[in-house]
């Protein structure tokens, strides 16, 4: 399993979750080798030019969906260089706030912004914490000055006070409201997150086009046979159904559901030109 970023990232810890049980249930020996660099393009290009024997699988999270319209040249098409294999766990992204922002809802921050000069942190560019909050931006003809954060530092910029607002997946964010040291005002997913029940989504506030997430995928490179993608795609959703590995990712606020090689093929061919005219119309560049 290459993974498209270092160790202790969540795409790192997706894959790790999963090794053992891969092992129990093929009877192979699954080895997780962190390939991290340029915003998981280095794994990228690794993977695809790689045997496509079923032997090399790639670990990438959204990202692998939004780098082809970030990147000048990501080194791969999304649709065209692997084969999909399997959607792993998901996790809304959540839009919060430092507790001396007076807003107690969504549209009352979107409010407060039209008369306010505010920041908000992201987990960096390009990324989906990032380019969600543009979307709300267009969405609700405001605007909030976007400061740049690695994902670990982003949300505690906003607990410190540093900016007002954080555009953040909810692993991070979740310890933090549960602390009273952020109020969280929306979800960007369709519908609630179990994690955080009183948390509205944001279709709730109007924004009926939002539907994103931060999710984790199984990649292998085009020519891969359809038998071993098969295989792997049961394995891989067995895995993710064992009930050790179901609480671990609900812990870290994400979770699963079973899919097959064509159905993460079609969410993926919706999921690519999605993020690219986001990344479009938000003007980001990672180069």
């Amino acid at each position: 399993l290459v993974v498209a970023f270092a160790p202790g990232a969540s795409t790192d810890i997706v894959a790790r979750s999963l090794t053992q049980k891969l092992n129990e249930l093929t009877g192979g020996n699954f080895i997780v080798d962190n390939k991290g660099g340029a915003g998981g393009n280095i794994a990228s290009a690794q993977v695809k030019r790689a045997p496509a024997d079923g032997y090399t699988i790639l670990v990438h999270s959204v990202a692998f969906a939004v780098n082809p319209s970030l990147y000048a040249d990501a080194g791969y098409d999304a649709l065209k260089d692997f084969v999909p294999v399997a959607l792993g766990p998901k996790t809304p992204n959540i839009f919060t706030v430092n507790p001396s922002v007076s807003a107690k809802n969504l549209p009352e921050l979107i409010e407060l912004s039209k008369k306010s000069s505010f920041n908000y942190a992201s987990s960096g560019i390009g990324t989906t914490t990032h380019l969600s909050m543009e979307r709300l931006k267009t969405a609700a003809k405001i605007d909030i000055v976007h400061v740049p954060y690695q994902p670990a530092a982003a949300i505690n910029a906003v607990v410190a006070g540093h900016t007002q607002i954080a555009s953040t997946s909810m692993p991070p964010a979740v310890p933090q409201i549960k602390a009273g040291k952020l109020k969280a005002l929306a979800v960007t997913s369709a519908t609630r997150s179990p994690l955080l029940p009183d948390v509205p989504s944001i279709t709730e506030y109007g924004f009926k086009e939002f539907d994103d997430y931060t999710w984790f995928g199984f990649f292998a490179p085009t020519g891969t046979p359809p038998d071993v993608i098969a295989k792997l795609n049961t394995a891989i959703n067995k895995a993710m159904a064992s009930a050790d590995v179901v609480d671990r990712f609900a812990q870290l606020g994400m979770s699963s559901t079973p899919n097959s090689a064509s159905e993460f093929g079609a969410f993926l061919k919706t999921e690519v030109p999605k993020w690219a005219a986001v990344v479009k119309s938000s003007g980001a560049k990672a180069d």
